[in-house]
């Protein structure tokens, strides 16, 4: 029976739709005992097919289709088809595969290839192959097992005589690269998704030559050359690679000789360690003995060795993330900054004596600067012995369907409206969605669909894993293939589990943008105030902090700002760092329906009760709720007599929830429970309390890491806000709704945002002594370099003037569009003109400064002549246009606001401030409209939520559905409008219900005449009566909400006219009224 020797999989990022487990799929199903693996150039796929394979008893011929140079022709190269015949093979062709994505993409050199044959069966493929003479030869001579590769095409007699003339054996092979022949399209489809093309009208109709063969196929294809069907099962007998799992490759962390890793542990742990009385000196000797036993010490030392370089490059490292930080070994090393004894944290979370597994320390560091911590972990180990991870972009269900039809041809509108249909959850699956409906409107999107199921989660592109690093200590490519990568750092060919497999040393270094932040406030404080302070030494117990907490003011506090935690804060009043600890462990799916009981119970709204004191101990911190994973651990140490390291097992195997596992774990659970005295009832009760909370636990340990964090954060909001909101707006540059939020939030400190300035911004935002400074970067149309030339130039001296700007900076980067943007953004007010004037005098100053140029001297140096411009002549910028570029530039308004041009009539008319607004039934608001977010309501009835902004703040605002149905049109964003409504609380946040809008001019123009009153006086005389009919006439011609009162001289009587008779009391109305009855007799009254 045939072997299929050369197949290959969707990391070839090629046509090929082949995934190991499918290869190995339709291995078992034909019945064969091997089956080949032969991806272009790489190993991507070697481990899971290897995995694969043998799950099904099926050998795995791990094979590569490497480029080799041309035995001839310079500059030429051709595939090869390369197997592993034992593990010295495999260890070559790991090496060969490294070099193909290194340093050799254009082909492997011959003499390369020499070195790594051993161990090697060569095969070339077919016509694919070098066709000379010269490379036959070679190659045979090279490989102790060398073939001539047939896929049975007419074009291939020459091959057959040359292998018969060189008595080289031939071998069938099949470039397989789909299951079934229905899959040839799907391939043509992903060639063309991949080279970013239209599909071909021919390639509708592919030929599936591509795909597996029958053995009656197969038969009838080598009829004349049944030779080559045995050989294939020739190299399948002798082919043995055997992978081994399990290990641990730890490196040796270089130390002089005569110290072991194990002496300078300790030696650091002791100068580390501030506390050292017995509790710790016991918690420590335990530690480092596990460590010992476990042969660790090496690991901590090159973890602590990298900690410490980053502190050296003044790098804030975070305090800890998951269970390392319940080590006192790495709190002692300065690798977390979380005392586990203090905090009650476990060892045995971390590091299992019972289960011994690959220790996994996690470190977060800015994440701006983590690839310095890589790059120096490269230049001291080496960097062939230092690699990220790679990982895998794969065709999402939304990803597959869009990039699919794109190749059919649809527009953007169409892949819109089709993206559209379907959710971005992360692990869709396109057989979760109903697009029944999209599908029956034409055959191409049922064709298109039913092709998007054949690629859907293949792999698309590679990555780089956001925090795994790998280390060495022999070369990597004696462990596993790499690639290359960015920065001189390689990449491994394998993804993360097959390495963890392996037993490489993996350790994540993660990018934290908070700690990013926290950095930049810091610089910022002592920039401008000199105080350097050190967050390791604040207490945790600020009563301001817990304050701003308690308030919900969390924007920018790391894991607190959601409206969902702010809501819970507001509800808890926090007043201890525990509570932090506790919200944060608890607010995540599952475990948050414990919030409310641990609310209750921590404000004595409802009584704690304990089945055994023994559990009051352990639950009393979380008033009797198990919140964290080291709870469980503890109930089971103390109740049931476990070990920590049995405790922790016990933990693993619970959350599993399989039946055998409860119960066997039951019954140790009980029988060790009833040894220490606990009756049967209590010990069933606490167990079956834990299997209930097992998957809802979270670990503790990582919990109080990142609350300090978030302290750390709210702690400089609540001491320093113009400095943290600074920083905040720094990282979130360009994202407007991010830039209004916080504008907000400055307002509630009474902090002002600054103008951009080109003497005094920085090149981000800054805290001023006045408030919040825009930078130069964040002006539309300005950019890193633009500003960098500005503040370079600045050094010698502020700018006196437009003239003295164009003249010092160079105008090849502060262009034309760069000066508009600036003036716009109101960052050249400080010349003291006009933006239009400015605006208008820009060519004077670019002419000014082309006849004055410092670098190159003046045209008139040395004619004792000087001579300033003038600026231009022209009318001031009307005060809508200015503020309308402000906006467009800055994303906000500086100078003034649209809602704050009406605030004096707003006021008259009993509107309120956004910022000062409380619970009411009757409010009036003025706003521009945010962005507008329509809903259906569960009666398919549209409703809208948006937002209005004035110049003290922002609040949600809501339209039900009748009053979105009257009032929708005005809701467009961006508009200035005046609403009444009323305030209502919800999750602890204000929001405006909105019963009618107008725009803000007639809605005040509205309110006023409300407020006003016209009076007429009609004189005694000839003509009175036709002048009164003459006034009625005119006043129903301005029909308004103005009251009229006439006064009648002759009869001295005094009458207010009905509703009907309102008016709008125009400029116009008035002036005619005058001519008519007299200046005197015409007065307009305002009762404001």
């Amino acid at each position: 029976m045939m072997i299929h020797l050369e197949t290959e999989t969707a990391y070839s990022f090629r046509g090929a739709t082949l995934t190991p487990e499918k290869i190995a799929q339709k291995a078992q199903e034909m019945g064969s005992k091997a089956i080949g693996l032969t991806d272009w150039n790489n190993l991507h796929a070697a481990i899971p097919f290897y995995l694969a394979c043998k799950k099904r008893n099926i050998k795995p011929i791990i094979g590569l289709k490497a480029e080799v140079e041309a035995q001839q022709v310079s500059g030429q190269a051709f595939p090869l088809l390369l197997y592993a015949q034992n593990d010295i093979g495999f260890s070559n062709l790991t090496k060969i595969a490294s070099a193909l994505q290194t340093k050799a993409k254009s082909g492997l050199p011959l003499r390369w290839l020499n070195g790594y044959a051993e161990g090697i069966i060569a095969v070339l493929p077919g016509l694919d192959g070098d066709p000379s003479e010269e490379a036959a030869a070679h190659f045979k001579q090279l490989f102790s097992h060398f073939y001539i590769g047939l896929r049975g095409g007419s074009r291939e007699r020459f091959l057959i005589e040359k292998a018969r003339e060189s008595s080289i054996p031939v071998v069938a092979i099949g470039n397989v690269q789909y299951a079934h022949t229905e899959g040839a399209f799907a391939s043509k489809c992903l060639q063309a998704i991949r080279e970013n093309r239209l599909i071909d009208p021919e390639e509708e109709v592919a030929e599936a030559v591509y795909a597996f063969a029958s053995s009656a196929q197969l038969k009838d294809t080598y009829k004349e050359m049944p030779e080559a069907i045995e050989n294939t099962e020739a190299i399948a007998e002798l082919c043995h690679v055997n992978i081994e799992f399990g290990s641990r490759l730890i490196p040796s962390f270089p130390l002089p000789d005569g110290e072991t890793a194990d002496d300078r542990l300790k030696r650091l742990c002791m100068e580390g360690l501030s506390e050292k009385n017995s509790l710790y000196m016991k918690r420590l000797s335990y530690e480092l003995s596990v460590i010992s036993k476990m042969n660790f010490s090496d690991y901590f030392l090159i973890v602590h060795d990298f900690m410490q370089y980053a502190k050296k490059q003044g790098m804030l490292a975070g305090p800890g993330r998951g269970s390392a930080a319940g080590s006192l070994v790495a709190f002692a090393l300065g690798i977390t900054a979380v005392d586990p004894i203090h905090y009650d944290l476990l060892f045995e979370r971390f590091l299992n004596p019972e289960r011994i597994t690959m220790p996994d320390i996690d470190i977060d560091f800015p994440d701006h600067r983590r690839d310095e911590v890589i790059q120096y972990i490269a230049d001291k180990y080496g960097a062939v012995h230092t690699a990220q991870i790679v990982t895998f972009g794969t065709l999402s269900a939304k990803a597959v369907m869009r990039d699919t039809a794109r190749i059919f041809g649809f527009n953007t509108a169409e892949l819109s409206r089709l993206s559209k249909l379907i959710p971005s959850v992360p692990g869709t699956k396109l057989s979760q969605i109903n697009l029944s409906g999209w599908r029956a409107e034409s055959q191409v999107n049922e064709r298109i669909y039913q092709t998007a199921l054949h690629l859907e989660g293949l792999p698309r592109h590679t990555s780089t894993h956001a925090a795994g690093v790998i280390i060495s200590e022999k070369p990597l490519t004696d462990y596993v293939p790499i690639m290359d990568g960015h920065d001189g750092v390689y990449l491994t060919q394998y993804p993360m589990e097959p390495l963890e497999m392996l037993g490489l040393l993996k350790m994540d270094l993660l990018g934290l943008r908070n700690l990013t932040t926290i950095e930049r406030i810091l610089a910022s404080i002592k920039r401008k105030t000199g105080k350097k302070i050190d967050l390791l030494s604040l207490t945790l117990d600020d009563p301001l902090v817990f304050q701003l907490l308690g308030q919900g003011k969390t924007a920018g506090v790391f894991q607190f700002e959601s409206d969902g935690m702010r809501n819970v804060l507001m509800n808890l009043q926090p007043n201890r760092f525990e509570d932090m600890v506790a919200v944060n462990a608890l607010y995540r799916p599952g475990p948050m329906e414990q919030i409310p009981l641990y609310i209750k119970r921590r404000h004595e709204q409802e009584e704690i009760r304990y089945s055994h004191p023994i559990l009051k101990d352990i639950l009393e911190p979380t008033y009797g709720i198990i919140v964290y994973q080291e709870q469980i651990i503890q109930i089971a140490v103390k109740l049931a007599g476990f070990s920590p390291g049995e405790a922790d097992l016990l933990r693993r195997a619970v959350s599993k929830k399989k039946k055998e596992t409860l119960e066997k774990e039951r019954r140790h659970f009980v029988s060790g429970a009833k040894q220490n005295g606990i009756d049967e009832k209590t010990a069933v009760y606490v167990y079956d309390l834990i299997v209930r909370f097992a998957d809802y636990g979270f670990n503790r340990s990582h919990a109080v890491a990142y609350s300090m964090i978030a302290y750390w954060l709210a702690w400089l909001k609540a001491h320093y806000p113009a400095h943290f909101l600074a920083a905040l707006l720094q990282s979130q540059t360009g994202n407007e709704e991010k830039l209004r939020q916080y504008a907000a939030e400055a307002a509630e400190y009474n902090l002002h945002f600054l103008a951009p300035s080109v003497n005094w911004s920085s090149f981000s935002f800054q805290a001023d002594s006045d408030g919040i400074r825009f930078g130069l970067v964040p002006v539309k149309g300005v950019g890193q370099q633009s500003a960098k030339a500005i503040i370079d130039e600045r050094k010698k001296g502020h700018f006196r003037d437009l003239f003295d700007f164009c003249q010092r900076v160079p105008i090849g980067v502060v262009n034309r569009k760069v000066i508009e943007s600036l003036i716009y953004a109101g960052a050249m007010d400080e010349f003291g003109q006009d933006r239009a004037v400015l605006l208008a005098s820009i060519d004077a100053a670019f002419e000014h400064a082309a006849l004055i140029q410092p670098d190159e001297g003046s045209l008139f140096e040395g004619l004792g002549v000087s001579f300033h411009p003038k600026y231009a002549d022209v009318p001031d910028l009307e005060s809508d246009t200015k503020l309308e570029k402000e906006k467009e530039m800055l994303g906000l308004y500086i100078s003034d606001h649209p809602v704050a041009m009406y605030r004096s009539m707003l006021s008259q008319a009993g509107a309120v401030p956004l910022a000062e607004l409380r619970k009411s039934r009757n409010i009036i608001v003025a706003g521009m409209v945010g962005t507008v977010r329509e809903i259906r309501t569960k009666k398919g009835e549209k409703m809208a939520f948006s937002s209005f902004i004035d110049e003290t703040g922002e609040k949600e605002v809501v339209l039900f559905p009748d009053t979105y149905r009257k009032f929708g049109a005005l809701i467009e964003k961006g508009q200035v409008v005046l609403a009444f409504g009323s305030t209502e609380e919800r999750n602890g946040t204000l929001q405006i219900i909105i019963k009618s809008i107008e725009s803000i001019k007639d809605g005040l123009n509205k309110i006023m005449e409300e407020k006003q009153t016209l009076y007429i006086q009609l004189q005694e005389g000839k003509g009175e009566s036709r002048l009164a009919e003459w006034v009625v006439d005119e006043l129903q011609r301005c029909p308004g909400r103005a009251s009229v009162v006439i006064h009648y001289e002759r009869t001295k009587e005094t009458v207010r006219l009905g509703t009907k008779y309102k008016v709008s009391p125009t400029a116009e109305l008035i002036d005619e009224l005058k001519k008519k009855c007299g200046a005197k007799n015409v007065v307009l009254k305002s009762f404001v």
